[in-house]
Formats: C-alpha cells, sequence, structure tokens
C-alpha cells in the first residue's frame, strides 16, 4: 500500500532539532518520512541520519521516499525503545539531535486490516510490529475483567471502563469476539445513550487503551526518553510530539527530572547536594499546531511538541 501520511508540525519539529551538516540525527518514529525528508535535506550529503521504525510498510515506503538520500540515511527496523542499541551498532556513543512522533500513522488508521480503527471492521490486531504475538483479540477474548478495565481508565481514560469490560466478559462467554465492528458495537452498548450523543466516537478511548496496551507505548516511550536524553552530544536536543495526555505528561515529568537542579530538602539553609542541571527546556511551553494547519489536517488537533537541549 500507499504510506499517504500528513506529517505533523513538521517545520516546527525539524527546526527545533537546529539540524545541521556534518552531525548525526534519529527519526526513532520514521512513520511516512516526512519528518525524516527534511532532516535528509537539510543534512544534504555529510552527516548521517538514522530512521527507526517497527512497521514493515513503512519501511518500505521510506526506502522510496528516501531514495535520494541514501548518502545520509539509514533504516533500520526496531522498535525505538531499543534506540541505544541501534546507535551503538552504527558506530556512535552520541547523536546531536533525536525526533519522536508519537501519533499513528495515517495508513495504520485508515488501513482497514489493521484493526487500529473503530470506522473500519477488521480482525482484532492493533500490531506495529505484526511478527510479535500479544494481538487485541488476545486482549479482548483472554485478559481478565479486571485488566481489562484497568487499560481502559488508565491508557484511555474510559469512565465506563467498568461497564465495558464486563459486557466484553459477558459477550465473549457465548462466542469470541473477532472484530473491531463487533467490538465497537458492545462498546456502544455498554455506555449510556446521553453520553454517546457528545464528545468523540464512543469506542475512541477504549481503542486508545488497547491499541497502547498490545503496544506497549508508553513503557516504550519511558524507556526511550531515558536513553535518547542520555545519547544527546552537547549541545543535541530531543524533540518529542505528542498526541494524547498520557504521553504528554510522561514526556513532560521526563524533561522536568532532567532540567531540574539541586535536590535538597527545602529547608535547607544552602545548597549541599551540588547538582547542576546539564539540560534545559528549549520552550517553556509546548508547540502547538496552528489553526491552519489544524483545518487542514484534524488529526493535528491535540499534537504537543516539546524539546529539551543538553548543554
Amino acid at each position: 500500500m500507499s504510506f499517504q501520511h500528513v506529517t505533523v508540525l513538521a517545520n516546527e519539529a525539524v527546526e527545533a532539532l537546529n539540524v545541521t551538516p556534518g552531525k548525526v540525527y534519529v527519526d526513532g518514529t520514521l512513520g511516512g518520512a516526512g519528518h525524516s525528508k527534511k532532516i535528509a535535506n537539510m543534512l544534504q550529503t555529510t552527516g548521517v541520519l538514522i530512521c527507526l521504525d517497527q512497521d514493515d510498510v513503512a519501511i518500505e515506503n521510506a526506502k522510496t521516499a528516501l531514495a535520494d538520500y541514501q548518502s545520509v540515511v539509514r533504516i533500520v527496523k526496531t522498535n525505538f525503545r531499543y534506540i541505544d542499541e541501534v546507535i551503538q551498532q552504527q558506530g556512535f556513543e552520541k547523536v546531536d539531535g533525536i525526533l519522536f512522533d508519537l501519533g499513528v500513522s495515517s495508513p495504520q488508521l485508515d488501513e482497514g486490516e489493521r484493526g487500529f480503527s473503530y470506522n473500519h471492521d477488521a480482525p482484532l490486531d492493533m500490531r506495529m510490529d505484526r511478527k510479535q504475538t500479544l494481538t487485541a483479540y488476545e486482549i479482548v477474548n483472554q485478559w481478565s475483567e479486571k485488566d481489562i478495565a484497568h487499560i481502559l481508565i488508565a491508557y484511555g481514560e474510559e469512565k465506563f471502563s467498568r461497564k465495558i469490560a464486563k459486557d466484553i466478559i459477558k459477550h465473549r462467554s457465548n462466542k469470541p469476539i473477532e472484530t473491531t465492528g463487533e467490538l465497537v458495537e458492545i462498546i456502544k452498548e455498554s455506555i449510556p445513550a446521553p453520553a454517546r450523543r457528545t464528545g468523540p466516537h464512543p469506542a475512541k478511548r477504549s481503542f486508545q487503551a488497547i491499541r497502547i496496551a498490545v503496544n506497549d507505548e508508553l513503557g516504550a516511550l519511558q524507556e526511550v526518553l531515558d536513553k535518547g536524553i542520555q545519547l544527546l552530544a552537547a549541545g543535541g536536543r530531543m524533540a518529542v510530539i505528542t498526541f494524547h495526555s498520557l504521553e504528554d505528561r510522561i514526556v513532560k515529568k521526563t524533561f522536568q527530572k532532567y532540567v531540574g537542579g539541586c535536590i535538597c530538602p527545602p529547608g535547607f539553609p544552602q545548597c549541599a547536594c551540588g547538582r547542576i542541571s546539564a539540560f534545559k527546556l528549549v520552550n517553556r511551553k509546548a508547540i502547538e499546531p496552528s489553526d491552519t494547519e489544524v483545518e487542514g489536517n484534524p488529526r493535528a488537533r491535540s499534537a504537543k511538541l516539546r524539546v529539551i537541549e543538553k548543554l
């Protein structure tokens, strides 16, 4: 399939990296290669851009999209949580910039068979890496009511999580829930009619939660943030685009942890730890898409960009 994906905050994210020819950069979420193409074009023929993605379709499309930049681009199929291993394998100790765009690519949402979308009836899958064993089918049909309710509230902030989990157990006791369409109907039946008539699609939060659980997205995010920050060379920057509050909260707290200075108790008359921050926030507040971008790409509405720099 053709990987037609509109890159969010494309200019803002690449500008935040302060790309300089001759240096080393990582696009940890290759996706449709929109960010990578801009970075590679700025590097021209010097420097290195290492691109990571665990999706086979993204990898194959990127090989074509980035064909003109083969002298600087290196594409690696892997989960970005292994960024430290990849950097070492590529022969580097430090890098000058890292970009993460945490949004699910439009082709993944729109391709029916992947099972990401509540608007298409498809097998319950939701795997970013289709070689992994855990799928949405297993979560919906084998996990306990307690565990299902937990991920719905923790990862989807779904206030009807317990009712939805209870109804899932009830339906699967008769026969397995095999498709996204079946799951959507169960979720709709579980949510009171007044709540269904307002806000986003009734299944949006639950589908987000199950997708996050299938791919361990939040665990991988926390891991890669800590690893990536330690990989930055002096003057290097990490830029992260999030699309929901759970991701943004993790990024915000992690960045705050690294830019913090003295950790002495508040009652100490003077600093005794001697800790000086080695990082700074490039922007105090998150950068958000312009009204024009949101109008042209509604999926950009919830995007936030945060940037940290190694001093």
